[in-house]
């Protein structure tokens, strides 16, 4: 299976944009363990990982969350922010201490309505993470779940 990486804020918004998201940004930290986020609950922030890992996990009846991916250095940690209605589709821990910059969702929605150039910007990063997160939870869950080599030609 080929593997793309998750588009980067650093690469996908033009710098102007980035520095504006940037401005509304504040530091935060987690302790190794600390939930972000359960899933079926408001999204009304997003992270993006300075130091650490963050697992995003899926729950699954009967069983333990399954593990979907594991977010590290500049990577988006939460889409669900973006689309209404607002509800984390995953769960978040962290698995190390993590440092991360946190954005308020409202404050960054209200921005995007504001400078239309801004929304589809982020817009398009947003959508390329939320591509690959759906990409890399069909192959997870394959790898998990179904009969052995029914994923193999993802």
């Amino acid at each position: 299976m080929i593997t793309t990486p998750t588009p980067s804020m650093l690469r996908a918004l033009p710098a102007e944009h980035r520095l504006r998201l940037m401005g509304v940004a504040r530091e935060v930290s987690f302790p190794q363990g600390a939930r972000l986020f359960e899933e079926g609950a408001k999204a009304d922030r997003f992270w993006i990982v300075r130091t650490g890992t963050v697992e995003l996990d899926m729950r699954v009846p009967g069983r333990r969350a399954a593990v979907i991916e594991t977010l590290r250095h500049n990577e988006l940690v939460g889409w669900s922010w973006l689309f209404t209605p607002h509800v984390w589709h995953l769960g978040a821990e962290a698995t190390t201490p993590v440092r991360a910059y946190e954005f308020d969702a409202t404050a960054v929605r209200l921005m995007c309505q504001e400078d239309p150039s801004m929304g589809n910007a982020i817009a398009q990063w947003v959508g390329g993470v939320l591509a690959h997160r759906l990409r890399s939870a069909r192959t997870r869950l394959l790898d998990l779940y179904a009969p052995y080599g029914a994923g193999s030609h993802v």
